[in-house]
């Protein structure tokens, strides 16, 4: 049974001003340091995805995470959320 520590709440969103490039932020491995800065920069973004990876594949959840990244800022557009939840189907919690 899974507990709730045992998985990563994550977003990735899309810059809305600036360069609009798309983004993920990890809130549960936020620190007291960067949580405001993180959170409302994710906040003034257009949410693209959000869910949790289980820690058990966090380490394969984030290079996932990275490569969808780059590739939706390579082409400048987003994938679907169904595209997106199938890529990481292994690693959702």
């Amino acid at each position: 049974m899974a507990f709730e520590s045992d998985k990563t709440m994550f977003e990735i969103y899309r810059e809305k001003e600036f360069n609009k490039k798309f983004r993920v932020v990890y809130y549960t491995e936020l620190t007291e340091h960067n949580k405001e800065t993180e959170i409302n920069r994710a906040l003034n973004g257009e949410t693209i995805f959000d869910g949790f990876i289980k820690d058990n594949t966090k380490e394969q959840g984030k290079i996932l995470i990275k490569e969808i990244i780059d590739e939706m800022n390579s082409k400048s557009t987003a994938f679907k959320r169904d595209e997106i939840a199938e890529k990481l189907n292994s690693c959702l919690a």
